[in-house]
């Protein structure tokens, strides 16, 4: 295994899919134009400390919530009849109920290094508006609903 170079990671690196089948026929698809990625890991630490720590703190992991924000450039059909179906499904799912409501996600890095991770999520879709030059831009948060797995990298080689 080779030593790594000093090369710095880009933001960039990240692939946003969305599985647009179902689960006994997955049909795992790009989300395009993206321009700002922000995945998030947070565990809940609760104080476990007591009498016989002698003052120092004491704490425990005993939960985990994981999230992303994805703000991508809105795409449509060269006739300006359809949006990309991407980017539908999730507009779609963030206004669904009960499981129709979760969606199948992944991201991993485009250059198949070895991070990469799967799990179900709620979607909150939040157009951005702006001004007459303005890109339609909308930003996604894609909240867990259960476990984040860490996955073998589909683009690895």
């Amino acid at each position: 295994m080779s030593t790594p170079t000093e090369v710095t990671a880009l933001a960039r690196r990240w692939r946003l899919e969305i599985n647009m089948g179902n689960e006994a026929t997955p049909d795992w698809q790009l989300c395009p134009a993206i321009v700002e990625f922000q995945p998030e890991f947070e565990p809940n630490h609760e104080d476990s400390g007591t009498y016989d720590d002698e003052g120092w703190d004491d704490n425990d992991k005993t939960g985990m919530g994981w999230k992303v924000t994805a703000k991508f450039n809105r795409k449509k059909s060269a006739d300006s009849t359809l949006y990309h179906p991407v980017h539908e499904k999730l507009r779609l799912t963030a206004f669904a109920w009960g499981a129709e409501s979760k969606i199948p996600v992944g991201w991993m890095d485009r250059d198949g290094l070895p991070e990469a991770y799967q799990g179900r999520a709620l979607v909150t879709w939040a157009p951005e508006g702006g001004e007459k030059n303005d890109l339609d831009q909308v930003e996604v948060t894609l909240t867990g609903a259960g476990p984040l797995t860490p996955i073998t990298n589909p683009l690895a080689a």
